[in-house]
């Protein structure tokens, strides 16, 4: 199944860079853009953000204090969950080798320091619409399911589904981070907020309502229990 998305809209990014003044200025440039920034100054900062706050695009700068971008880069593509979330390395070395270095270790892009806001804003929203995370206004999934988020309903085979709004906001979650495996801890976080206290076993119950709504239109299967784990969401057989 292909996924279209179309138009843009705010999305989180998370900025590694050690020196604080270059931190801010990427920051302020990318929240007047629209976008939600989130900040680590170090490789282990980094690593606990990205992990608990599921950032759609990392700007990583390769020279960090202990750990590297490069470093960084690698134990990410390491770990299934956090493998498919795109990175564009900064970098004052734009010689051939260290790019084909962060190539070789799963990077999206590279911006040249120093760099123009415009070039940087360019470059990142060409990334995200590659990677299907540009915070879309529509979400296509093979013409089959669709998600308008201005309208604020889903259709099914071009037939509008009943869905109550929890039930949305877990699918646009699972929409925008399919194939990732997702605890009931980190769902209960990631789309209920981290000030809700509810129990686990709530997810269960919307789990079974949003594949009730789906269950028609034969896409119920593209929600998968991982037995031990948790749920995702995938266009591929469980």
């Amino acid at each position: 199944m292909a996924k279209e998305r179309i138009n843009v809209a705010m999305t989180r990014i998370l900025v590694v860079e050690d020196e604080s003044a270059v931190r801010e200025l990427l920051a302020a440039t990318l929240i007047g853009a629209g976008y939600d920034v989130i900040e680590a100054a170090n490789g282990s900062q980094a690593q606990q953000l990205v992990s608990d706050r599921d950032p759609a695009l990392i700007l990583l700068d390769w020279m960090l204090p202990g750990m590297s971008g490069l470093e960084f880069a690698k134990w990410m593509k390491r770990d299934e969950r956090l493998s498919e979330i795109p990175i564009i390395m900064l970098t004052a070395r734009d010689e051939e080798g260290y790019k084909v270095q962060g190539l070789e270790a799963g990077v999206d892009d590279y911006v040249t320091k120093p760099f123009s806001t415009r070039e940087l804003l360019a470059r990142i929203k060409a990334v995200l619409r590659r990677a299907g995370s540009d915070g879309s206004e529509l979400i296509r999934i093979d013409n089959r399911l669709e998600m308008d988020l201005i309208q604020h309903r889903v259709l099914a085979d071009d037939n509008p589904i009943s869905i109550g709004p929890t039930e949305f906001k877990l699918l646009h979650f699972f929409l925008t981070h399919q194939e990732r495996v997702y605890s009931r801890a980190q769902l209960l976080d990631l789309v209920w907020g981290r000030n809700v206290y509810i129990e686990e076993r709530t997810v269960d119950v919307h789990i079974r309502r949003l594949r009730k709504a789906l269950e028609p239109h034969h896409l119920d299967e593209l929600v998968q229990t991982v037995r031990g784990v948790g749920y995702r969401f995938s266009v591929r057989p469980s």
